[in-house]
């Protein structure tokens, strides 16, 4: 079994804990891990997520920007006219995602990131744990030996000798298994209620944005329906004009 980042140390067969105790150990090692994985990949969805944002409005204002820069768009007064409300719209929806940016950032990857500091200190304890363990059956293994050989003088000071470690080590491993395992799980599951608040705040921040698009466009779709005095009909007849006319473009960039 692979164990990464909670990668295990090599040491001879246990014996202290019962087989059942350290495969239930292991399980919970290994959700801790899964939860690690997936911490790591929001972060960098949070972060893909709002480059992706920014450069979505750049490549819009820097089509407006570009036709406005054109001799079409300079001579005919009304194209350029519709062109410059198009911009403002634009402009607007630039701010609103600045807004969902920084929800992002807040809500999500700044706090995606302070959870991910978490496991490596899960991982350094579960490492002592396991040195903790097989300093356990060392001991264990020299109290047995002294115990099968003659009681002599040297011998049964080495077995006290042994045995007192044999002590300090089971205290040991036992405070340290008994933190993990009552803290392992608590950790795992209070992931829902660490990532419920992030996920409800960035739904909303999204629901907002779309909500304030559709508001934009609508202003922008009646402010150049109103100006032009026409119908729906004819309205969209002259936007299909105006998409041929751009298509009929010839932008060259240097």
């Amino acid at each position: 079994m692979s164990w990464n980042p909670f990668s295990r140390l090599t040491g001879p067969k246990k014996t202290a804990v019962s087989r059942a105790a350290e495969r239930e150990f292991e399980k919970e090692v290994k959700k801790l891990e899964e939860l690690d994985e997936i911490t790591k990949r929001m972060y960098k969805d949070g972060k893909r997520l709002v480059e992706s944002n920014t450069a979505q409005t750049k490549a819009e204002r820097r089509l407006t920007q570009e036709l406005l820069g054109t001799v079409l768009f300079q001579s005919e007064q009304d194209l350029r006219w519709q062109m410059e409300e198009w911009d403002h719209a634009l402009a607007k929806l630039d701010m609103h995602n600045q807004d969902v940016n920084a929800v992002v950032q807040k809500a999500m990857i700044e706090p995606v990131k302070k959870l991910n500091s978490i496991f490596p200190n899960v991982q350094a304890a579960v490492k002592r744990r396991e040195q903790s363990l097989q300093e356990l059956q060392k001991c264990q293994s020299k109290v047995s030996k002294y115990q099968e050989r003659d009681r002599t003088g040297p011998n049964i000071v080495k077995l006290d000798a042994g045995r007192k470690a044999l002590v300090q080590a089971q205290n040991e491993f036992s405070s340290q298994n008994a933190a993990l395992s009552e803290d392992m799980p608590k950790l795992y599951e209070s992931r829902l209620q660490y990532f419920q608040p992030s996920l409800e705040a960035l739904i909303k921040a999204q629901v907002q944005y779309t909500t304030e698009a559709f508001k934009v466009y609508g202003e922008l779709s009646n402010t150049l329906n109103g100006q032009q005095d026409c119908s729906n009909q004819e309205f969209s007849s002259q936007i299909q004009q105006t998409l041929a006319d751009i298509k009929a473009l010839s932008i060259t960039v240097d």
